[in-house]
């Protein structure tokens, strides 16, 4: 494989932007030669902000152009499997946004299809990039605290998303929890067995009446004994809350929220410090400049993606699962949903 790969983003909208800016700016071994949007305008837009040299309406043009190595699939959940199947027909490495679909076998048909292409798949779980994150994970896999026993995911959203996106967006445990059901398989390096949920409508009325919940507790028991839970809310006041902690037999691993500045002020009044950061694109920055290189990287050295099509297929299970549990108020085993067994 040569040592600069030409790509083509499919998607003009904000987490789009985002990779093509990373891409155009941060990853030197990577060029960005075409961008698509099914919204003509945003593309071109996007193309004279960056110089970009192509922009489409279609993103079949990216597909078609030989030169492109690889796509970044960033259009919206409902055309992801669709897009992924078409990239790989195509022959062409393929970086797609999460969800792959709502849709098990949905899924399951645009993974056999990667296979079948043999090329590449990597899904946009970007957290597990995440500096903080990853010194947990690796202290974990290195015994730093022992044998781990317990997992705390802390994960609350500064505002609710709008009511429009909740009533497509598979709701709470597929579109927020999702994050957290992978990090918790990241950080402990096993499966989940089983979950359990308690959830309710505690911020906003209407997310209650679209069919969704806005804070929920979800308990997991892993298959090599760890206990996890993770604690959801919708809304944080004080900013974007991301924490995580694995106590183990040895000792403890903990991550703090990031802020913008570490300076404590202390007076009469109290001691004060900056609130966490209050968007997750500035939580997160270094995380998507690392997941994209790692994503260029896996092509120029032609090794596995960092996080797989079945790393994108299992945490769809595990919110499938959480909402049998809502519904059914039991634990549910990740077996029950996922017929096949693969979860």
């Amino acid at each position: 494989m040569k040592q600069r790969i030409n790509v083509g983003v499919i998607g003009a909208g904000r987490i789009g932007r985002l990779h093509a800016q990373n891409v155009m700016y941060r990853i030197p071994e990577a060029n960005l030669v075409a961008v698509s949007d099914i919204f003509g305008e945003a593309a071109d837009k996007l193309a004279a902000e960056l110089g970009i040299p192509a922009a489409h309406q279609d993103h079949r043009r990216i597909l078609e152009d030989k030169r492109i190595d690889a796509v970044l699939i960033c259009s919206s959940t409902n055309t992801h499997a669709q897009m992924i199947e078409e990239a790989a027909e195509a022959g062409k490495q393929i970086f797609c946004e999460k969800p792959i679909a709502l849709d098990l076998a949905r899924i399951d048909h645009a993974l056999a299809t990667v296979e079948r292409a043999g090329v590449k798949l990597q899904v946009g779980f970007n957290r597990r990039f995440d500096p903080n994150f990853r010194r947990v994970q690796a202290v974990v896999a290195s015994g730093g605290i022992g044998t781990p026993h317990l997992l705390r995911i802390t994960s609350r959203d500064p505002e609710p998303p709008p009511i429009e996106y909740v009533k497509v967006s598979g709701g709470i445990f597929l579109d927020m929890t999702i994050h957290d059901f992978d990090m918790a398989r990241f950080l402990i390096g096993a499966e989940v067995e089983s979950l359990y949920v308690a959830a309710g409508v505690l911020v906003d009325p209407a997310i209650g009446a679209a069919g969704d919940v806005d804070t929920a507790i979800i308990t997991l028991h892993f298959a090599n004994g760890v206990l996890g839970a993770i604690d959801n809310s919708r809304k944080a006041v004080y900013g974007y809350d991301q924490r995580a902690e694995v106590f183990g037999s040895e000792g403890m691993v903990a991550t703090r929220n990031n802020t913008p500045d570490s300076a404590v002020v202390s007076n009469a009044t109290g001691v004060h410090g900056p609130l966490p950061l209050n968007f997750f694109m500035e939580r997160y920055t270094e995380s998507y400049i690392a997941e994209m290189k790692a994503f260029i990287e896996c092509i120029v050295q032609d090794t596995p993606p960092p996080v797989t099509g079945l790393d994108g297929r299992i945490p769809v299970v595990m919110g499938y699962a959480a909402k049998q549990s809502l519904a059914e108020k039991r634990p549910v085993r990740l077996s029950e949903v996922d017929v096949k067994g693969r979860a």
